[in-house]
């Protein structure tokens, strides 16, 4: 009847693209079925008036207004329908509105009013029915041919069932529309929630690739930083050497050419190494995200490919650790250096970043020392703790007239080396000392 009505305005009230009705109906379909049957049920209590009032000796043009107006009055039964009821069960000893407290009750239950208002109302309902079947049932059945009165049982169980019938219909029909309509609004928002949700979790999985990306970018600069600036340090210094002492001492050079070439060789073969892990996801299969139809889970495989990546090139590469101290301090002191290197503690082993990154904070504060303070003494002193690595690399003011090396800086050394000790949670210090030199300072925890 109007279920298929009220469950679609319901669901349009939801989506907001269809034209409101007038007051409080949010459908124009919606108030054209509600006075269609307040005029059907004000036409039938005007007809249900007309006998009332010659029972009741009372006019009838008073009779079938009252009716009338009683009936119309289901037009509100959106808006106010315990009232609607009420005036249903007003109407019910006069024998009027019967479409009106049928729909009356179907949309009384069906409202989000309490069960125990619902069942006060549909008990009166039923009672006053039950009153009006027994006294109408008493009135008309009459004696048989063969003079026998109908059994004691007929007028109570037909005025019952009649109660029932008219009564219980409605308000269970109610019952489950409105319970199926909360269910799809309850539906409706848990999948707004979700959407909401999946929207949420699609830009922070983009940014978290975004992050990935951009914290891959920076390892990927300060190892190629590490790899390329010492490496190429140390063969610029040895090249100026080489041509120096080329002429008037020739095994000095020759040793410098050959080291010259090991330098190029280890570079080169570091280059190789980081290239490899950058090349590495080529391999990987991706058919999986060809033909995905979810944003959502392309930018989350992206995200993980990429720290992925990440993860691959800081562990697979394996890289320098605190042994290959003593072969760096080795390289600068071949090329005329003056390097003392000095360990405290039990050399132990640490994590392979812990370790790398220790390596490389002496190793970009040797190549500072060969571009702007060519000669001067440095002390690089490495310190074994429980639970972590502290290193030290000082050195003395250059001597005057001294030209460094006129290797160019880009500034990114310290701020590499700072990068690299804060991603561990260690505690990075450089600057100038006061004798004139410069000191670089880093402690790395050791968290396994």
């Amino acid at each position: 009847m109007t279920e298929t009505g009220e469950s679609v305005e319901a669901h349009d009230q939801g989506r907001g693209d269809a034209p409101r009705g007038p007051l409080w109906w949010t459908r124009r379909r919606g108030a054209a079925l509600d006075a269609v049957l307040a005029l059907v049920s004000g036409a039938e209590c005007a007809v249900q008036g007309v006998p009332f009032a010659r029972e009741a000796g009372l006019p009838v043009g008073l009779s079938v207004a009252l009716g009338t107006l009683a009936g119309l009055s289901l037009v509100l039964r959106r808006r106010w329908p315990i009232a609607v009821v009420l005036v249903a069960i007003a109407v019910t000893p006069a024998q009027m509105g019967v479409l009106l407290g049928t729909v009356g009750l179907y949309t009384l239950a069906a409202s989000d009013v309490p069960r125990r208002i619902i069942a006060l109302l549909a008990g009166m309902q039923g009672l006053g029915t039950l009153i009006v079947a027994v006294v109408e049932l008493r009135r008309s059945v009459v004696r048989d041919d063969y003079g026998h009165d109908p059994p004691v049982w007929f007028v109570p169980l037909v005025s019952v069932l009649m109660s029932v019938g008219v009564t219980a219909p409605p308000v269970l029909l109610g019952l489950y529309v409105g319970a199926r309509r909360r269910l799809v609004e309850s539906l409706r928002e848990r999948a707004d929630g979700l959407e909401r949700e999946l929207s949420l979790l699609a830009d922070r999985a983009e940014e978290r690739a975004e992050w990935a990306r951009n914290e891959e970018r920076t390892r990927i600069a300060r190892e190629m930083h590490d790899v390329v600036a010492h490496r190429v340090s140390l063969m610029v210094v040895h090249a100026a050497a080489l041509q120096a002492v080329a002429r008037r001492d020739p095994e000095k050079a020759s040793r410098n050419a050959v080291l010259i070439g090991d330098m190029g060789r280890q570079a080169l073969t570091e280059l190789r190494t980081m290239l490899g892990v950058l090349r590495a996801h080529e391999a990987r299969p991706s058919g999986s995200a060809v033909g995905s139809d979810r944003p959502l889970a392309r930018v989350a495989e992206v995200a993980e490919a990429v720290a992925a990546s990440a993860g691959r090139g800081s562990e697979e590469t394996g890289g320098p650790c605190l042994g290959d101290l003593d072969a760096l301090v080795g390289q600068s002191r071949a090329a005329g250096m003056s390097v003392e290197l000095s360990v405290e503690g039990e050399v132990r082993s640490y994590a392979r970043r812990v370790e790398r990154t220790a390596y490389r904070v002496v190793q970009e504060a040797l190549t500072n020392v060969h571009k702007h303070a060519a000669g001067a003494c440095t002390r690089v002193r490495l310190a074994c703790r429980a639970g972590e690595v502290a290193v030290l690399v000082e050195n003395d003011a250059p001597a005057e007239g001294t030209r460094g090396a006129g290797l160019p800086s880009g500034g990114n050394g310290l701020v590499g080396m700072r990068e690299r000790v804060a991603s561990l949670g260690g505690g990075f210090v450089s600057g100038p000392t006061e004798a004139g030199g410069f000191r670089v300072s880093a402690v790395i925890p050791d968290r396994g």
